[in-house]
This record gives structure tokens, sequence and C-alpha cells, in this order.
């Protein structure tokens, strides 16, 4: 592979997370739509108490089990808030903090398996995987994905520094990075202190902490926004930095000015698509 397709390989994924990134903002905007119309719709129904069938389990025959509770209106309506106001945006930093993870992860992966001795020489692998391969390229591949399991388990700004010594691209250059790290924290919290920070949390975030120990971190619509505006920005500034060092002739092209079509043109290309 030359540097200049490990370029646009590398382009393609950064590319292709920031389209993920869009995707969650335009589902997250969807999802909130279609609670308030939900709600909407409710507020304007005439009885008090509403009856919602789900499911609680599901049959050998593949069929769910259905259970079915009334709730009065309000009760409902603040079921449709909590939604639209605090779990929608958990659920879409989740999603945002895995895309940029992935992407990173991707991104070393696609380096070291370019340049393989940016393994390093002491690192291990057993025999035994060694004997279950057929070639040198899945001895690579196995080496590989032990570094990136590793690279999992670090803090962003410790990941930030072994990315910086793998690929000589630093992370922490990045302003946009230094929210991440938080948004990472709020992601972590969430999943594993139920939202609660803690003493792990303030480490993690550092300066840009959002609450003291013991609180509970607010994630409300505006923090997602945020959130997914530093995200953004990350891709932004990692596409430019990969360009920089593995030339990219897709990112060139996505940023050279097109010249508009003459009108001629448009007209003949508009009979060709749509004869009468």
């Amino acid at each position: 592979m030359s540097s200049a397709n490990l370029g646009n390989q590398l382009n393609q994924i950064v590319r292709m997370a920031r389209a993920g990134m869009f995707d969650q903002g335009e589902l997250a905007q969807l999802t909130y739509g279609a609670f308030d119309i939900a709600a909407t719709s409710m507020q304007n129904m005439e009885q008090e108490e509403i009856e919602v069938v789900f499911p609680i389990g599901y049959n050998p025959d593949k069929t769910a089990m259905q259970t079915t509770r009334k709730y009065r209106k309000e009760q409902l309506l603040s079921k449709y808030q909590f939604l639209a106001f605090h779990q929608l945006s958990i659920n879409a930093i989740v999603q945002l903090v895995t895309i940029t993870e992935t992407m990173l992860g991707d991104i070393i992966r696609a380096v070291v398996a370019r340049y393989p001795q940016k393994l390093g020489s002491k690192r291990n692998i057993s025999i035994q995987a060694v004997l279950e391969l057929t070639t040198l390229e899945e001895v690579h591949l196995r080496a590989t994905d032990t570094l990136l399991n590793e690279l999992a388990y670090k803090s962003p700004a410790e990941f930030s520094e072994a990315m910086n010594q793998l690929l000589s691209v630093n992370l922490l250059e990045c302003p946009a990075f230094h929210r991440y790290m938080e948004i990472k924290a709020t992601r972590d919290i969430f999943i594993h202190n139920q939202g609660v920070a803690n003493d792990v949390y303030i480490r993690k975030a550092g300066s840009h902490a959002r609450a003291r120990s013991g609180v509970s971190l607010p994630a409300d619509i505006q923090y997602f926004l945020e959130s997914y505006e530093q995200c953004l920005q990350i891709s932004d500034w990692l596409e430019l930095e990969l360009h920089n060092h593995w030339h990219s002739s897709n990112y060139e092209d996505s940023k050279t000015p097109q010249m508009e079509m003459p009108l001629q043109e448009q007209e003949a290309s508009t009979t060709a698509k749509d004869p009468e």
C-alpha cells in the first residue's frame, strides 16, 4: 500500500466517523420531535387515564410477553419529558463517544498495519497464537488487536500519549480533545455510576469537570449539542493532521472549490436526465 493510499484510507475513516456523528445529531432531533408530537397528542386527549401495552419478557415461541399499565396523563407526560430531556441526551452521548473511540482505534490499526515496526520489538505474542496463524500479516494483525485492547483501557490522556508515540499525532494539541476527556468521563459515569460524579470522574475530567464528587451530572439537550460539536471538531482537526502526515488526494479534492457548471451545460444535463 502506498503512503498516498494510506492517506486516503485514513481520510475515509475520519469521514465515515463524522458521517456517523451527523447521523446521531439527526436521530436525536427526530427522536426529540417524535416525543414532542406524542406529548402534544396526549395533552389533547380528553381521558385522564391512558393504557399502555409494553413487553415484560419473551416466550419460547418467539412472541412477546405483554402487560398493560394505566397511567395518569401527568405521569406519562413526565416520562416523555424525562426521555426527551435526559435519557435521549445520555444515549446520544454514549454513541458519540463510541464513534470517536472507534475512529481513533481504526486510525491506529490502519497505520500500524502499514508500518508493523511501530509495534516495537518488546511486544509479546504467545507461541500458541503464532502457531495458529499462517502468515506474518496475521501475526501483525493479532499483535495490533492486542495493542488496541490495551489502549481501550487507558484514559484519554494516556491514549493520546500512546497515539503520539505510535503516529506522531498529538491529540492534546487539539483543543476539542480536552473537552472530549470530560465527555468520555461523563459517558463512563452514566454507565458505571448511575450518573453520579465520583473521584474517578473528577480525575478524568480535570479542569472541565462539571460537578463535585457525589453530585449528579447534568446531561440535557444543551450538553449533548456541545458534546456533538466537540466531537465534530476532533474529526476536523484529525482530518487535516493526518493529511499533513500521510497525503490524501481525497482530502485535497474535498477542499478544492468545484467550478460551477455553465448554464448551457446545466440545461443540457437536465434535458438528458429528464427527457420529455
